[in-house]
Protein backbone atom coordinates (compact mmCIF):
# COMPACT_ATOMS: atom_id res chain seq x y z
CA UNK A 1 0.00 0.00 0.00
CA UNK A 2 1.34 3.18 -0.89
CA UNK A 3 2.30 5.47 1.86
CA UNK A 4 0.20 8.43 0.27
CA UNK A 5 -2.95 6.75 0.93
CA UNK A 6 -2.10 6.38 4.37
CA UNK A 7 -1.19 9.64 5.11
CA UNK A 8 -4.36 11.01 2.87
CA UNK A 9 -6.74 8.87 5.37
CA UNK A 10 -5.17 9.01 8.48
CA UNK A 11 -3.79 12.31 9.34
CA UNK A 12 -6.78 14.80 8.07
CA UNK A 13 -8.97 12.37 10.31
CA UNK A 14 -6.39 12.29 13.20
CA UNK A 15 -6.20 15.75 12.92
CA UNK A 16 -9.89 17.06 13.06
CA UNK A 17 -10.44 14.57 15.68
CA UNK A 18 -7.79 15.70 17.89
CA UNK A 19 -8.74 19.43 17.25
CA UNK A 20 -12.26 18.16 18.28
CA UNK A 21 -10.91 16.36 21.84
CA UNK A 22 -9.01 19.24 22.26
CA UNK A 23 -11.14 22.18 21.90
CA UNK A 24 -14.06 20.47 24.53
CA UNK A 25 -10.34 19.76 26.83
CA UNK A 26 -9.62 23.43 26.76
CA UNK A 27 -13.07 24.53 27.09
CA UNK A 28 -13.22 26.24 24.04
CA UNK A 29 -16.52 24.54 23.94
CA UNK A 30 -18.52 23.51 26.68
CA UNK A 31 -20.46 20.53 28.22
CA UNK A 32 -23.39 20.08 25.42
CA UNK A 33 -22.11 22.40 22.83
CA UNK A 34 -21.40 19.19 20.66
CA UNK A 35 -25.52 19.24 20.00
CA UNK A 36 -25.24 21.86 18.36
CA UNK A 37 -22.59 20.49 16.24
CA UNK A 38 -24.65 16.82 15.41
CA UNK A 39 -27.71 19.01 15.41
CA UNK A 40 -26.13 21.02 12.18
CA UNK A 41 -25.00 17.70 10.44
CA UNK A 42 -28.42 15.96 11.35
CA UNK A 43 -30.70 18.11 10.13
CA UNK A 44 -28.66 20.57 7.54
CA UNK A 45 -25.51 19.36 6.05
CA UNK A 46 -26.01 16.01 5.56
CA UNK A 47 -29.92 16.52 4.04
CA UNK A 48 -28.08 18.63 1.82
CA UNK A 49 -25.57 15.91 0.76
CA UNK A 50 -27.51 13.80 0.17
CA UNK A 51 -30.16 15.62 -2.01
CA UNK A 52 -27.72 16.91 -4.43
CA UNK A 53 -25.33 13.85 -4.52
CA UNK A 54 -28.58 11.40 -4.80
CA UNK A 55 -30.01 13.44 -7.53
CA UNK A 56 -26.77 12.76 -9.62
CA UNK A 57 -27.08 9.09 -9.81
CA UNK A 58 -28.31 7.40 -12.65
CA UNK A 59 -29.76 4.00 -11.39
CA UNK A 60 -28.10 1.58 -14.46
CA UNK A 61 -27.99 -2.10 -13.44
CA UNK A 62 -24.24 -1.20 -12.11
CA UNK A 63 -25.07 1.14 -9.63
CA UNK A 64 -28.18 -0.95 -8.49
CA UNK A 65 -26.22 -4.33 -7.95
CA UNK A 66 -23.98 -1.89 -6.34
CA UNK A 67 -26.84 -0.61 -3.49
CA UNK A 68 -28.08 -4.70 -3.79
CA UNK A 69 -24.46 -5.65 -2.18
CA UNK A 70 -24.07 -3.07 0.20
CA UNK A 71 -27.27 -3.90 2.23
CA UNK A 72 -27.21 -7.35 2.08
CA UNK A 73 -24.52 -7.79 4.59
CA UNK A 74 -26.67 -6.05 7.54
CA UNK A 75 -29.41 -8.28 6.07
CA UNK A 76 -27.12 -11.02 6.70
CA UNK A 77 -25.61 -10.39 9.71
CA UNK A 78 -29.28 -9.68 11.39
CA UNK A 79 -30.59 -12.72 10.06
CA UNK A 80 -27.59 -15.04 12.11
CA UNK A 81 -28.34 -13.17 15.06
CA UNK A 82 -32.00 -14.19 14.81
CA UNK A 83 -30.99 -17.69 13.83
CA UNK A 84 -28.28 -18.00 16.58
CA UNK A 85 -31.00 -16.18 19.23
CA UNK A 86 -33.64 -18.65 18.71
CA UNK A 87 -30.77 -21.84 18.76
CA UNK A 88 -28.48 -21.06 21.82
CA UNK A 89 -31.68 -19.01 23.11
CA UNK A 90 -29.44 -16.17 24.52
CA UNK A 91 -30.84 -13.17 26.24
CA UNK A 92 -33.09 -10.55 24.05
CA UNK A 93 -30.84 -8.11 25.55
CA UNK A 94 -27.98 -9.65 23.84
CA UNK A 95 -29.47 -9.92 20.82
CA UNK A 96 -30.34 -6.22 20.66
CA UNK A 97 -26.42 -5.31 21.75
CA UNK A 98 -25.30 -7.22 19.11
CA UNK A 99 -27.60 -5.81 16.35
CA UNK A 100 -26.73 -2.58 17.58
CA UNK A 101 -23.30 -3.08 17.67
CA UNK A 102 -23.19 -4.10 14.06
CA UNK A 103 -25.68 -2.25 11.91
CA UNK A 104 -25.52 1.19 12.51
CA UNK A 105 -21.91 2.35 11.66
CA UNK A 106 -20.91 5.90 11.42
CA UNK A 107 -20.85 6.04 7.56
CA UNK A 108 -21.00 9.76 7.74
CA UNK A 109 -18.60 10.83 10.43
CA UNK A 110 -16.08 8.11 9.22
CA UNK A 111 -17.13 6.37 6.20
CA UNK A 112 -17.60 9.25 3.75
CA UNK A 113 -14.46 11.26 4.97
CA UNK A 114 -12.58 8.67 4.74
CA UNK A 115 -13.58 7.24 1.54
CA UNK A 116 -12.69 10.70 -0.09
CA UNK A 117 -9.81 10.96 1.55
CA UNK A 118 -8.68 7.50 0.24
CA UNK A 119 -10.23 7.64 -3.52
CA UNK A 120 -10.69 11.64 -4.20
CA UNK A 121 -11.70 11.30 -7.49
CA UNK A 122 -14.62 8.73 -7.26
CA UNK A 123 -14.71 8.37 -3.99
CA UNK A 124 -18.14 10.55 -2.67
CA UNK A 125 -20.71 9.78 -5.32
CA UNK A 126 -19.99 6.08 -4.26
CA UNK A 127 -19.55 6.84 -0.75
CA UNK A 128 -22.77 9.14 -0.54
CA UNK A 129 -24.60 6.34 -2.53
CA UNK A 130 -23.49 3.27 -0.52
CA UNK A 131 -23.91 4.92 2.86
CA UNK A 132 -27.55 6.65 2.20
CA UNK A 133 -28.79 3.28 1.50
CA UNK A 134 -27.05 1.33 3.98
CA UNK A 135 -28.19 4.10 6.33
CA UNK A 136 -32.23 3.43 5.83
CA UNK A 137 -31.76 0.14 6.70
CA UNK A 138 -29.12 0.64 9.76
CA UNK A 139 -31.22 3.49 11.39
CA UNK A 140 -34.17 1.58 10.61
CA UNK A 141 -32.90 -1.40 12.22
CA UNK A 142 -31.82 0.07 15.09
CA UNK A 143 -35.00 2.53 16.14
CA UNK A 144 -36.60 -0.58 15.84
CA UNK A 145 -34.17 -2.46 17.91
CA UNK A 146 -34.08 0.31 20.61
CA UNK A 147 -37.93 0.66 20.71
CA UNK A 148 -38.65 -3.22 21.25
CA UNK A 149 -35.38 -2.83 23.96
CA UNK A 150 -37.72 0.14 25.33
CA UNK A 151 -40.90 -1.71 25.68
CA UNK A 152 -39.77 -4.67 27.38
CA UNK A 153 -42.86 -7.17 27.45
CA UNK A 154 -45.52 -4.83 25.90
CA UNK A 155 -47.34 -5.72 22.80
CA UNK A 156 -44.80 -5.73 19.62
CA UNK A 157 -46.93 -3.89 17.37
CA UNK A 158 -46.44 -0.60 19.40
CA UNK A 159 -43.05 -0.44 18.89
CA UNK A 160 -43.54 -0.81 15.60
CA UNK A 161 -45.70 1.77 15.47
CA UNK A 162 -43.38 4.33 17.69
CA UNK A 163 -40.62 3.49 15.15
CA UNK A 164 -42.83 4.15 11.60
CA UNK A 165 -43.76 7.66 13.41
CA UNK A 166 -40.02 8.20 14.21
CA UNK A 167 -38.82 7.30 10.90
CA UNK A 168 -41.33 9.25 9.29
CA UNK A 169 -39.89 12.18 10.57
CA UNK A 170 -36.30 11.36 10.17
CA UNK A 171 -34.72 13.80 8.04
CA UNK A 172 -31.62 11.80 7.02
CA UNK A 173 -34.47 9.29 5.61
CA UNK A 174 -36.60 11.82 4.21
CA UNK A 175 -34.09 13.98 2.29
CA UNK A 176 -32.72 10.40 0.93
CA UNK A 177 -36.05 9.20 -0.09
CA UNK A 178 -36.08 12.90 -1.81
CA UNK A 179 -32.80 12.56 -3.52
CA UNK A 180 -33.55 9.09 -5.08
CA UNK A 181 -37.29 10.79 -6.44
CA UNK A 182 -35.41 14.02 -7.93
CA UNK A 183 -32.90 11.32 -9.75
CA UNK A 184 -35.27 8.61 -11.05
CA UNK A 185 -37.76 11.48 -12.33
CA UNK A 186 -34.66 13.40 -13.74
CA UNK A 187 -35.59 16.84 -12.12
CA UNK A 188 -32.80 19.13 -12.15
CA UNK A 189 -32.51 21.13 -9.35
CA UNK A 190 -32.19 24.57 -9.79
CA UNK A 191 -28.97 26.48 -9.19
CA UNK A 192 -30.27 28.87 -7.27
CA UNK A 193 -31.29 26.26 -4.99
CA UNK A 194 -28.32 23.31 -5.90
CA UNK A 195 -25.90 25.92 -5.09
CA UNK A 196 -26.53 26.64 -0.99
CA UNK A 197 -27.18 23.09 -0.82
CA UNK A 198 -23.93 22.10 -2.57
CA UNK A 199 -22.42 24.81 0.17
CA UNK A 200 -23.86 22.99 3.03
CA UNK A 201 -23.34 19.46 1.64
CA UNK A 202 -19.60 20.15 1.17
CA UNK A 203 -19.30 20.86 5.39
CA UNK A 204 -20.40 17.45 6.58
CA UNK A 205 -16.82 15.94 6.19
CA UNK A 206 -15.10 18.31 8.35
CA UNK A 207 -17.50 19.47 10.91
CA UNK A 208 -18.14 15.32 11.10
CA UNK A 209 -14.91 14.17 12.24
CA UNK A 210 -14.19 16.87 14.04
CA UNK A 211 -17.47 16.84 16.27
CA UNK A 212 -16.42 13.09 16.70
CA UNK A 213 -13.46 14.35 19.09
CA UNK A 214 -16.01 16.57 20.60
CA UNK A 215 -18.21 13.54 21.38
CA UNK A 216 -15.52 11.64 22.81
CA UNK A 217 -14.23 13.53 25.78
CA UNK A 218 -15.71 13.40 29.23
CA UNK A 219 -17.20 10.28 28.14
CA UNK A 220 -17.20 7.52 30.85
CA UNK A 221 -15.99 4.29 29.35
CA UNK A 222 -16.32 1.40 31.07
CA UNK A 223 -17.21 -2.71 30.23
CA UNK A 224 -13.83 -1.96 27.94
CA UNK A 225 -13.38 -5.94 27.67
CA UNK A 226 -16.85 -6.38 25.87
CA UNK A 227 -16.49 -3.43 24.07
CA UNK A 228 -13.36 -4.80 22.26
CA UNK A 229 -15.34 -8.25 21.58
CA UNK A 230 -18.12 -6.13 20.32
CA UNK A 231 -16.00 -4.04 18.22
CA UNK A 232 -14.22 -7.36 16.05
CA UNK A 233 -18.37 -7.37 14.56
CA UNK A 234 -17.54 -4.20 12.81
CA UNK A 235 -13.60 -4.96 12.59
CA UNK A 236 -13.67 -8.20 11.32
CA UNK A 237 -16.90 -9.60 10.34
CA UNK A 238 -19.28 -7.29 8.57
CA UNK A 239 -16.58 -6.21 6.29
CA UNK A 240 -15.70 -9.94 5.68
CA UNK A 241 -19.52 -10.43 4.72
CA UNK A 242 -19.37 -7.64 2.18
CA UNK A 243 -15.97 -8.83 0.93
CA UNK A 244 -17.67 -12.41 0.00
CA UNK A 245 -20.92 -10.70 -1.17
CA UNK A 246 -19.10 -8.28 -3.21
CA UNK A 247 -16.42 -11.11 -4.90
CA UNK A 248 -19.75 -12.63 -5.53
CA UNK A 249 -21.78 -10.31 -7.61
CA UNK A 250 -17.84 -9.82 -9.09
CA UNK A 251 -18.23 -5.89 -8.42
CA UNK A 252 -15.61 -3.50 -9.81
CA UNK A 253 -12.45 -3.07 -7.44
CA UNK A 254 -12.98 0.03 -6.06
CA UNK A 255 -16.60 -0.87 -5.37
CA UNK A 256 -15.63 -3.51 -3.33
CA UNK A 257 -13.36 -0.94 -1.63
CA UNK A 258 -15.60 1.04 -0.84
CA UNK A 259 -18.56 -1.58 0.44
CA UNK A 260 -15.99 -3.45 2.95
CA UNK A 261 -14.86 0.11 4.32
CA UNK A 262 -18.38 1.27 5.02
CA UNK A 263 -18.95 -1.89 6.73
CA UNK A 264 -15.78 -1.73 9.22
CA UNK A 265 -16.08 2.07 9.89
CA UNK A 266 -16.93 2.49 14.02
CA UNK A 267 -19.91 2.24 15.58
CA UNK A 268 -22.44 5.89 14.70
CA UNK A 269 -21.31 8.55 17.19
CA UNK A 270 -25.07 9.03 17.39
CA UNK A 271 -25.39 5.65 19.34
CA UNK A 272 -24.05 7.59 22.51
CA UNK A 273 -27.06 10.34 22.04
CA UNK A 274 -29.82 6.81 21.25
CA UNK A 275 -28.24 4.84 24.03
CA UNK A 276 -28.86 7.23 26.35
CA UNK A 277 -32.12 8.36 24.99
CA UNK A 278 -33.30 4.37 25.59
CA UNK A 279 -30.99 3.81 28.82
CA UNK A 280 -29.29 1.37 26.39
CA UNK A 281 -25.94 -0.05 28.08
CA UNK A 282 -24.32 3.87 27.55
CA UNK A 283 -21.47 3.06 29.39
CA UNK A 284 -20.78 0.29 26.92
CA UNK A 285 -21.63 1.56 24.03
CA UNK A 286 -19.83 4.64 24.53
CA UNK A 287 -16.50 2.10 24.92
CA UNK A 288 -17.77 0.55 21.68
CA UNK A 289 -17.41 3.47 19.94
CA UNK A 290 -13.45 5.42 21.65
CA UNK A 291 -12.28 1.67 20.68
CA UNK A 292 -13.81 1.43 17.19
CA UNK A 293 -12.23 5.14 17.00
CA UNK A 294 -9.31 4.91 17.77
CA UNK A 295 -8.33 2.18 16.16
CA UNK A 296 -9.99 3.37 12.58
CA UNK A 297 -7.01 4.76 11.66
CA UNK A 298 -4.91 1.71 11.89
CA UNK A 299 -7.61 -0.85 10.64
CA UNK A 300 -9.21 0.73 7.65
CA UNK A 301 -5.73 1.03 6.30
CA UNK A 302 -5.09 -2.42 6.92
CA UNK A 303 -8.15 -3.29 4.57
CA UNK A 304 -7.00 -1.47 2.22
CA UNK A 305 -4.18 -2.94 1.86
CA UNK A 306 -5.64 -6.41 1.91
CA UNK A 307 -7.66 -4.88 -0.86
CA UNK A 308 -5.05 -4.21 -2.68
CA UNK A 309 -4.54 -0.56 -2.96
Amino acid sequence: MELNIVLRTTTPLSLLIGLGFISKRMGFLKPGDERVLSAYIYYFALPALFIVDLSKIKFTEENLKFIFAGIMPVISIIGIFILLYLVIRFSKDMLYLLILSSVFGSLVFFGIPFVVFAFPSEGELLATLSSSTISILGVTASITTLELYKMGSAPIIKGLKNTLVRLSRNPLILSILTGLFLSATNIKIPDFISIPLHMLGSTTVTVAVFMLGVFLHGRKYTNISTAFKLSLLRIIVLPTIALIISNILNLPKIQTAVLVIMHSVPVAVSMIVLSERYSFYEETMASLILISSIGAGLYLNIWLLLLGF
